[in-house]
């Protein structure tokens, strides 16, 4: 008599429900078969996490305090706070510039990075490469920012003076970088050209790692021009990279300081694009008030950690 056989269906750990023991196990399992990628990942990690993670935690108990490192920290509970968001009116406006920049620097960054990515991926693949190199560049030349001190130099010799000159447009030269009315405009320009760096560049890879099939497919399946391709198939298929894009542009914009402090000067004109990041560099290495400096960057690490949870649930589905 033959005996009957029942077949168990094997499921993979990310397709059922585990236990906290079961993953951790699990954890372990991985860790061990993969531990030569740890080896090599521990020098990173360490640097990361003395350099990075524990400042970042260090700065919030260093919020409550008033600090000034000639002194050890005296506890001042939410003072800070309260000071900061009722008593510095140079902080208020730093919210509202800062919010001009990641609105203008975040998704048009964003959305021009995916476009140009798109258009580049288009090409003959040594035209890729020069393309890619040339929108790339700005964000690994440093301080090449600086050449548009030229171009809004505030003499007759300045590129954009001497150009609007030439055609009549001016009959003198405008103070592009301290004019109250110029100076935002200009370094919202500028901070534009130097943010598609990592965003973009993830973005082309997305759009690399496309398996080609799937167009083809695709097509069988009705999918008659480029729009529908981009809509059905190709968002799809970069969801990692496009998160990765989106956090790194929420990292940037909420983070503009060092382009306005170079160009506009410091402070700037009427406090025209002094920032939350700005805020934070004058009361933590200006005026070593590091106690009342970690307050304010905690508030910006909120805000983009909120942030980061909106566009999280906006591209999830993508991710996956």
């Amino acid at each position: 008599m033959a005996e009957n056989t029942v077949k168990k269906e094997i499921l993979l750990p990310s397709e059922r429900k585990m236990s906290r023991k079961e993953k951790w196990d699990y954890t372990l399992h991985e860790m061990k078969r993969n531990y030569m990628c740890y080896i090599m990942l521990a020098p990173f990690m360490l640097l990361f996490l003395v350099f990075t993670v524990v400042p970042v935690v260090m700065s919030l108990p260093m919020g409550f305090t008033d600090f000034n490192m000639a002194s050890l920290p005296k506890w001042v509970g939410f003072q800070n706070f309260y000071t900061m968001f009722l008593e510095d009116d140079v902080f208020i406006q730093s919210i509202r510039t800062t919010l001009i920049f990641a609105i203008f620097t975040g998704p048009l960054s964003y959305a021009m990075s995916f476009l140009l990515a798109w258009l580049i991926n288009e090409l003959h693949p040594t035209l890729k490469t020069i393309f890619t190199l040339i929108f790339y560049a700005p964000s690994m030349a440093g301080n090449i920012y600086f050449v548009w001190q030229l171009i809004f130099s505030g003499d007759q010799y300045g590129y954009l003076n001497a150009f609007l000159t030439e055609l009549g447009i001016t009959s003198s030269a405008i103070q592009w970088l301290t004019d109250g009315n110029y100076v935002l405009p200009c370094v919202i320009i500028v901070q534009l050209w130097v943010s598609m760096g990592a965003g973009f560049l993830a973005m082309r890879a997305g759009f690399q790692g496309i398996d080609k099939s799937m167009y083809e497919a695709g097509a069988i399946e009705g999918i008659k021009n480029r729009w529908q391709e981009l809509i059905y198939i190709t968002i799809p298929s970069m969801g990692p990279s496009l998160m990765f894009a989106a956090v790194m542009q929420i990292v940037s914009a909420f983070t503009v300081d060092i382009v306005g402090r170079m160009l506009a000067g410091f402070p700037s004109t009427d406090y025209k694009v002094h920032t939350i990041m700005t805020h934070a560099f004058d009361y933590g290495w200006v005026r070593y008030e590091m106690g009342y400096s970690s307050a304010v960057c905690f508030v910006l690490f909120v805000v983009m950690l909120v942030c980061n949870k909106l566009v999280g649930k906006l591209l999830g589905k993508y991710v996956d």
